[in-house]
């Protein structure tokens, strides 16, 4: 029994040291990537964009729509989400695939913002970091806009403005239901989810952010069915 324990405290400590010494390699690497840009002038790259478009000049329903499908605690939760984290985890290994990764919006936001889109442990380590600054300096509207406004939406779309001005023919802020569904479910996947490289699986994603619309509060299933 002695021996026993003896392991598990061994194992608690080689633990304890892994997590901090890759805690410690994401904040180097965050702080490295600092001295190249400071955090505020790769947000201002972001928000001095010419067609960027403000948190209060987007419409409730697309709000809506970015944060049931996207991060439906956003506004309840810091800059990351232990319980989003678990959930995807269960998520993904109950499903046998990794479709979720727990990740916040404020993170997304650091992906965009700070870092490039190489998917390593070491970007994704110093990506919390990065969302915990974020936080400190940003309030959860400006840090939406900052989403919206640097996500990419397929056909060279670069921020909620072009895709709806490209897609639509309208400035954000006129986008129905309907569209802003769609919209709110292209960044997950450009590639796959653009209207005009794949109509059926858009729509099949854009059910889904119905679906979680419904799920969360913010439409009726009558709304969602009317726009299905």
């Amino acid at each position: 029994m002695k021996l026993f324990r003896k392991i598990l405290i061994i194992l608690f400590i080689l633990f304890v040291v892994v997590v901090s010494l890759m805690f410690m390699i994401g904040f180097g690497y965050y702080s490295n990537t600092l001295k190249e840009k400071p955090l505020i002038t790769r947000v201002e790259t972001i928000t001095n964009k010419k067609n960027y478009t403000p948190f209060d000049k987007l419409p409730e329903n697309y709000i809506h729509a970015v944060i049931a499908v996207e991060d439906h605690r956003y506004y309840k939760h810091g800059a990351i989400d232990p319980i989003g984290i678990a959930r995807a985890f269960y998520t993904n290994i109950r499903d046998g695939q990794f479709d979720e990764g727990g990740s916040t919006i404020t993170q997304q936001v650091a992906k965009n913002v700070v870092f490039s889109q190489d998917k390593t442990l070491i970007r994704k380590l110093g990506e919390i970091f990065a969302a915990y600054d974020l936080e400190k300096n940003y309030s959860k509207d400006e840090i939406f806009a900052f989403y919206v406004n640097s996500s990419y939406f397929g056909d060279g779309y670069y921020c909620i403005y072009d895709a709806s001005m490209g897609y639509y023919q309208k400035d954000p802020g006129d986008l129905t239901l309907a569209e802003a569904s769609m919209l709110a479910g292209v960044p997950n996947a450009p590639s796959v989810y653009s209207p005009t490289v794949n109509p059926d699986l858009a729509k099949k994603r854009q059910k889904h952010v119905l679906n979680k619309m419904v799920e969360y509060g913010y439409i009726t299933l009558e709304e969602a069915n009317s726009v299905k």
